[in-house]
């Protein structure tokens, strides 16, 4: 059975409270749906959403960073509304707004009443991940959104009994992966719920046949995967066995830390609290059983990794959608922690916007991703010197000056590139005998220094108010006959 949407300690809230509650629900989801929109249209594009737009314009199975829905994300919404900013991310707010509807019908069913659902909404909303990076183009923003459906269908599952809904389950499961390899956490942790509830595993037959439609969602990537040396999967697994215990204490403060900014300080808490509620129930109630287990894998793979590496602060977004459903299970108050979170949000969102507050590149974290990079291409192909090709060596800078500079040939020797747009790894190109690298101004070339001819004079900086973020030099290259690059498609 479900969950009482309170608690086993709470009453009911009273209808009036439901009231408010779904008044404030709609009112946040509107003023952040509108943030997000504005946040799209107005921010510069990032070199990485560059890099994905890039993906979008060449759509294959794969990709050597990530599975390909990013890819097609930014497909349908340049489609509609053209290669800006605003069509590279429109996905990720309307995303963020259907997702938010499908976590309250979640919550009705996996926790036992409606409140619940809005209460998990709230909450997830009011976290930076969700709260800011759904109006950026990133792979999480799809990854979220369909483990978000996953929990619908699960809650459909649980409430009417229905073993059909496994069939969903499975789909909703592959779309996430085909998001983001970590999806493939929280897709063992509901199968390891599935070998500890007997109720479920009477219906063998339709878990099978979830399993076989997860299983053709994601077939294209693994096909991919297996023509290309399985190289996408390499790299983002090949260093799961490292291990460095000496490190794992700051390996594992940064995690902690990490966690805390992009849930926000409250919301965090609730999270763990939400999270060892349903632990300490896990042994006689299926729900929550199914949420610890959908919150307690995929962190104790983290945890495991971080004995052997740094893992990413955006790598556990992968449970905030369950851990947002087992707070709301506590039945303990969201509102200053809804509060916080919402309120670091707004800040931020109306700094990216307008910069209220003359903040340095420095501490401005939005500018220092977004601004300027339009202006900073444009001045560099203006210097490059007649007939001589540009070289970039850094993947995400060579995406934003293809991106700002569609008319200017850009190479680059990162292999990568021959990845993508129908390349394989001996399709090379030739810049030619002459050519100039970009690169920072404190970075050393990595290229043979015989190929290194004298540095360009003057800089190249992106510029935040009249000062610099970041500075770039050009350095002339006299490149060997032969010399193999890539050339962006």
């Amino acid at each position: 059975m479900p969950l009482p949407s309170s608690g086993a300690e709470s009453a009911p809230p009273a209808r009036g409270e439901t009231r408010e509650l779904v008044a404030l629900f709609w009112g946040v989801l509107l003023v952040l749906t509108l943030l997000r929109i504005g946040l799209a249209a107005t921010l510069g594009v990032s070199p990485d959403e560059a890099y994905y737009w890039t993906w979008s314009r060449h759509l294959q199975a794969g990709y050597l960073d990530h599975p390909p829905m990013i890819a097609l994300w930014i497909r349908l919404g340049t489609a509609l509304f053209g290669d800006s900013a605003f069509g590279i991310r429109v996905l990720g707010p309307i995303s963020a707004l259907l997702g938010s509807i499908v976590l309250v019908r979640a919550g009705r069913d996996l926790l036992g009443g409606v409140q619940a659902g809005y209460r998990a909404s709230l909450l997830l909303n009011a976290t930076l991940m969700l709260g800011l990076g759904a109006a950026t183009a990133t792979p999480d923003t799809p990854l979220v959104f369909f483990l978000t459906l996953t929990l619908w269908a699960l809650g459909r599952l649980i409430v009417t009994g229905q073993p059909r809904w496994w069939l969903a389950t499975g789909l909703f499961f592959g779309l996430a992966f085909d998001s983001k390899y970590t999806a493939v956490l929280p897709a063992f942790a509901c199968g390891l719920w599935v070998l500890a509830t007997p109720a479920q595993r009477r219906h063998w037959l339709w878990l099978v046949g979830g399993a076989v439609i997860g299983l053709a969602t994601i077939l294209p990537v693994l096909a991919w995967n297996a023509a290309h040396h399985w190289a996408s999967f390499l790299k983002q697994g090949g260093r799961a066995g490292d291990w460095h215990p000496l490190k794992a204490v700051n390996f594992l403060a940064e995690l902690a830390g990490g966690q805390i900014g992009l849930a926000t300080p409250l919301v965090f808490l609730l999270f763990c609290i939400g999270i060892i509620w349903c632990l300490k129930r896990a042994g006689r109630e299926p729900v929550a059983r199914l949420l610890a287990c959908l919150c307690i894998v995929p962190v104790a793979v983290f945890v495991q990794h971080a004995f052997g590496g740094r893992v990413q602060a955006n790598w556990p977004v992968v449970i905030y959608p369950a851990a947002a459903l087992a707070a709301a299970a506590t039945h303990r108050r969201i509102g200053y922690a809804c509060a916080l979170g919402l309120a670091i949000t707004a800040l931020i969102s109306l700094q990216g916007m307008v910069a209220p507050l003359h903040l340095s590149a420095h501490h401005d974290v939005i500018a220092r991703q977004t601004a300027d990079w339009s202006g900073l291409a444009h001045r560099v192909q203006g210097e490059v010197s007649p007939g001589h090709s540009l070289v970039v060596g850094d993947y995400a800078l060579a995406a934003i000056m293809r991106y700002e500079t569609p008319d200017q040939p850009i190479y680059s020797y990162d292999n990568r590139w021959g990845f993508l747009g129908g390349h394989d790894a001996h399709d090379h190109a030739y810049p030619g005998p002459k050519a100039q690298l970009l690169l920072r101004e404190s970075e050393k070339p990595d290229l043979p220094s015989a190929w290194l001819g004298a540095a360009e004079t003057g800089r190249f900086c992106r510029l935040l108010r009249g000062q610099p973020i970041i500075c770039y030099r050009l350095i002339n290259l006299n490149l060997p006959a032969g010399t193999a690059m890539y050339r962006l498609p």
